[in-house]
């Protein structure tokens, strides 16, 4: 079972995050969480214990072009993402829960992918760590590495875009 502290820092990072549900199963032990908007529109965190868990997928987005001005987009973006266009056939891989992300299974070893490379369905791209659990997450289509959007070791929420895929 968690200690009561984890449970208060993960209850923190949920409440942060744009994550409504939240379910985790360790030892037979399961928890719930989910948030509801009372009266006032405040979200409320309810914690139980529940007989089921939930399975996190990747999810993948289709992106649309964006349409920014020149002189906007150098001053908003890092030179090299200034130079990535996304179009209709760029697709974004975003991190399927909150957690850390970590560009290679160990410090000392090389990333998964690098820009450039070649990606099939199966090809583990990165690792989210979430609740000291390391979580492989899998390209799900084919392509090539367009741009690394995440910091090796920074925190990821929901949703939060971590590689631009050309799709191939």
């Amino acid at each position: 079972m968690l200690k009561i502290q984890e449970i208060r820092e993960l209850i923190k990072l949920i409440d942060q995050s744009n994550i409504d549900e939240f379910k985790f199963e360790q030892n037979g032990s399961k928890i719930t969480m989910r948030k509801q908007a009372n009266a006032a529109g405040n979200k409320q965190q309810v914690v139980s214990e529940g007989r089921t868990a939930a399975v996190s997928q990747p999810v993948i987005q289709e992106t649309a072009p964006i349409q920014q001005e020149p002189a906007a987009e150098a001053v908003q973006q890092p030179a090299a993402a200034a130079n990535t266009e996304r179009s209709e056939n760029m697709i974004v891989i975003t991190s399927p829960m909150v957690g850390t992300f970590y560009q290679a299974p160990s410090p000392e070893a090389s990333p998964y992918v690098n820009v450039g490379d070649k990606v099939s369905p199966e090809t583990v791209v990165c690792i989210v760590e979430a609740m000291k659990l390391m979580n492989e997450i899998e390209a799900e289509i084919n392509g090539e590495i367009v741009e690394v959007l995440a910091e090796n070791g920074e925190l990821v929420e929901y949703g939060q875009e971590l590689f631009l895929v050309k799709k191939g």
